[in-house]
């Protein structure tokens, strides 16, 4: 089984954590992490979740993403938006989107006490191939 990643660069200190955590999850597990790809933002990853999902060598994506509560709303907006995007794209491709992001409404402490949404998030995304695969078509 292959999965990618999609990274967000926003907000680094967290999701650099939350990547060195999907990615020693999945050796673990004993899935190959075929491509890892890097976007400046949560709201920015739907165009690259799209591609990687469109790959013959990719059986699911994992989203790495930290969304930090700010003076407005904006944090709802950006991960309501992000999370209705893997949705979307999952249904689309009939591949796993497995949703690795903290917030919203978090500090960056709440935040970094839950990097392990991505750990968790590697562990959806494997647990849904193998279940996909189950139930053929």
């Amino acid at each position: 089984m292959k999965i990618a990643m999609a990274v967000s660069e926003f907000n680094f200190d967290l999701t650099s954590a939350m990547e060195e955590r999907a990615r020693r999850h999945a050796a673990f597990l004993g899935v190959e992490v075929s491509h890892v790809v890097h976007v400046p933002g949560v709201f920015d990853m739907g165009p690259a979740i799209k591609k990687l999902l469109r790959r013959k060598d990719v059986d699911a994506v994992v989203m790495i993403g930290a969304v930090i509560k700010g003076d407005t709303g904006h944090d709802e907006i950006v991960a309501n938006a992000a999370a209705r995007a893997a949705a979307d794209l999952a249904l689309q491709f009939d591949k796993p989107v497995a949703l690795g992001m903290t917030g919203p409404g978090m500090t960056r402490e709440q935040a970094f006490d839950r990097i392990d949404n991505a750990r968790n998030a590697v562990e959806a995304a494997v647990r849904m191939v193998r279940t996909l695969k189950e139930i053929g078509e």
